[in-house]
């Protein structure tokens, strides 16, 4: 359709898309985006290696971890929103040359974000059995998810410093340093240290959840000392815990779109899983674990070179430079879509073989190879989706950002979860994703379109 509708175009567009091509945006994109896609690869890979140690325990411990991600980012919902909102925030001030300010933002963002999630955390930890007992009423899952929540909530004090300091530590443009402490945390303590408590030492998928707890952990100490060195733009120093509403607000103002967005991506998963387990039981929650996993390792890519982007598209923003911005976004565009559209091939080429990375259960890769193939229908569409929803936010415009995190989950995911599985059964299940990601990048693409043409019409010289 697309090739009918613009065949008098198409051979125009690459030159008319870059004219002329942005090297040195494409140079600074790399330079940021490349390492933090690259921790974002290394920690999805990893738990993609934690979820394979998982299922050579059963099905049952597969569905247990896929109820408990789900339920423990409620925790961290406040902490994200906080960071990335903080880090926006800092990027901006930098760019304006108030490295002060930039300090004062990431002091308060800290306090706020360990507060808050330590005091979900409790809730969440003390709640887990009345929480696991409404989800499924399978004892074993309810015994072993009330375990993990009180081990993974309670103690892992160390992630939402974690999520704070890298965000903070992009936006002052230390993209290696976050890259370096992941990488070998990960990989080192999360999957060695994990795999060693879950098989010699017979502690389970509870052993992997203790290891994921002591690399936070580890990984928390790391960052912080590199906080108390003097040369350090947000330092730890006396006075650090006061607090201004105004700074608050203005964090939060930002911070709310990923806030939201993780909110009510955390209540669609927990409806997804309800409605699996009504029409495949827990086979179907441990296909739609597997599932999840290969769509996260290419969607953390995508939000790693969003993360590359946000610094860059803020320190633009804020000195003015409106070229280097929409030369950045229209970069990230196109790099998104081609990671996103990767997955998509490898995915629908080879859904068995992906799938039996996971599990050797022929049932369950069955079923997971299926709803790979119809889940991923319209997955190259999601990393522009991805891209255009953090350029709102990176440029501060907060109510556009909130709208389009809202539009995939609210007005077309929910719908179509009510609707399609009472005529489709499971395949109604799977086939809501790929609807939801159309519609969702069609609405994004006016969005931008529209902020375009507003942004030429009102400063037709800077934009």
């Amino acid at each position: 359709l697309f090739i009918i509708l613009f065949r008098k175009h198409i051979h125009r567009f690459p030159v008319a898309y870059f004219r002329p091509f942005p090297w040195p945006e494409l140079k600074n994109l790399m330079k940021v985006g490349l390492p933090s896609a690259g921790e974002q690869l290394s920690y999805s890979s990893s738990q993609v290696v934690i979820t394979f140690f998982i299922n050579m325990l059963g099905v049952e411990a597969l569905a247990t971890r896929t109820y408990c991600v789900n339920i423990i980012m409620f925790a961290y919902l406040f902490s994200i929103a906080m960071a990335q909102g903080g880090a926006i925030c800092i990027g901006h001030l930098i760019g304006e040359g108030k490295p002060h300010a930039a300090f004062l933002m990431g002091k308060y963002v800290m306090k706020k974000s360990v507060m808050i999630t330590v005091m979900l955390s409790c809730i969440l930890a003390l709640s887990g059995h009345a929480i696991f007992g409404w989800l499924t009423s399978n004892p074993d899952i309810i015994r072993m998810g009330a375990t993990i929540l009180i081990i993974d909530v309670l103690l892992e004090i160390g992630r939402p410093i974690n999520i704070f300091a890298t965000n903070a530590l992009r936006a002052a443009g230390d993209v290696n340093y976050p890259f370096y402490v992941g990488l070998v945390v990960q990989w080192s303590v999360a999957v060695g240290v994990g795999y060693l408590f879950g098989f010699p030492f017979g502690w389970g998928i509870c052993g992997a959840a203790t290891a994921t707890v002591i690399s936070q952990f580890i990984g928390m100490i790391w960052v912080v000392s590199h906080f108390l060195q003097k040369t350090s733009i947000v330092r730890l120093q006396p006075g650090f815990w006061k607090m201004k509403k105004r700074i608050i607000s203005s964090i939060f103002s930002i911070g709310m779109s990923p806030f939201l967005m993780n909110v009510t991506a955390c209540v669609i998963v927990i409806i997804v899983n309800n409605s699996l387990q009504r029409y495949g039981g827990d086979m179907a929650i441990g296909a739609y674990g597997i599932m999840n996993r290969l769509l996260v390792l290419y969607v953390m890519i995508v939000l790693g070179l969003t993360m590359g982007m946000q610094p860059i598209v803020g320190y633009n923003f804020g000195a003015q430079k409106y070229d280097r911005v929409k030369a950045t976004l229209r970069l990230s565009i196109l790099t998104g879509v081609c990671i996103t559209s990767t997955g998509f091939i490898i995915c629908e080429l080879f859904p068995h073989a992906v799938s039996a990375v996971f599990t050797s259960d022929g049932q369950l890769i069955d079923m997971a190879s299926r709803g790979v193939r119809i889940g991923i229908a319209m997955f190259p569409l999601v990393g522009a989706q991805i891209v255009i929803g953090n350029f709102f936010q990176s440029i501060g415009k907060a109510k556009i950002s909130i709208f389009l995190s809202l539009t995939r989950q609210l007005l077309y995911l929910l719908p179509g979860l009510i609707i399609l599985p009472r005529y489709m059964g499971l395949d109604g299940i799977w086939t809501c994703m790929p609807v939801s990601d159309f519609f969702a990048f069609v609405t994004a693409v006016i969005a931008l379109w529209i902020y375009v043409k507003k942004l030429k019409r009102l400063s037709p010289l800077q934009s």
